[in-house]
């Protein structure tokens, strides 16, 4: 039997701009690294995301695939939905209503989450 991967839940911070995404890239990096990462990006708290917001989760979900990895989106507010459907990046990823629907998704049941602040 193989062993079950780790689901990775991330917060994000509540602004999406320029200085918050530098920061929030240097946290996320080593997770988007490893070998074939499952993540999840929360963005329950997020109440502004602008074009760098955009292009980290771009960036991300490349980084990811390279690892052979997926990026998941989780609990968009609706501001943020509205910007994500604009740049028509809500295309791009599979997106969502809860945190727990999206770790689900990964295997069709539940699985050990890991949440990281």
């Amino acid at each position: 039997m193989t062993p079950r991967r780790r689901v990775a839940v991330k917060q994000l911070p509540l602004q999406l701009k320029s200085r918050q995404v530098r920061d929030f890239l240097r946290e996320v990096t080593p997770l988007l690294s490893g070998d074939r990462p499952c993540i999840v990006f929360d963005f329950s708290q997020v109440t502004e995301i602008d074009s760098a917001g955009v292009d980290m989760l771009l960036h991300c979900m490349e980084q990811a695939m390279k690892q052979n990895g997926d990026l998941k989106l989780a609990a968009i507010p609706p501001a943020s939905a509205v910007v994500l459907e604009l740049t028509r990046v809500d295309r791009l990823f599979e997106i969502f209503a809860t945190v727990s629907e999206a770790v689900d998704s990964f295997y069709g049941f539940s699985l050990p989450v890991e949440q990281l602040a």
